[in-house]
């Protein structure tokens, strides 16, 4: 049994400590935001953050997070309000297929050429300090 803090809530999962964290997050947890991509670390699709730092959660182990805060993109919104980069997503129609945005939300790239709103969004959220 591992105590695994993620967005805020303790959970006490009893999986393999070799397994990675995505799949602790999406299948033991429930937390779907957090999406697999290519399972080499490369695409972002799977990023999370741990102590405040991005990881690629497809390739952390659970025993190496374990105790740790770890935040998915469903844990960005405070008290029922989107994050201001969530938010900025929405108001400059970022969103297409909507698989990467755990990612681009944390720290990532965009693979289907949204980025002129994705640009837009960015000086959007930083001008709504």
């Amino acid at each position: 049994m591992a105590d695994l803090n993620v967005n805020g809530k303790t959970h006490q999962v009893d999986v393999d400590p070799n397994t990675p964290l995505l799949w602790v997050l999406r299948d033991t947890i429930g937390l779907t935001g957090t999406k697999y991509g290519c399972g080499i670390a490369q695409c972002g699709a799977c990023t999370v953050h741990v102590d405040g730092i991005a990881m690629r959660s497809c390739s952390v182990p659970l025993s190496a997070v374990a105790g740790r805060q770890i935040t998915t993109i469903e844990g960005l919104a405070q008290n029922g309000a989107l994050h201001k980069v969530q938010k900025a997503w929405l108001d400059h129609d970022v969103p297409q297929c909507g698989y990467c945005q755990c990612g681009m939300n944390i720290t990532n790239i965009c693979r289907c050429g949204t980025f002129q709103q994705v640009r837009a969004a960015i000086h959007a959220a930083a001008a709504s300090a």
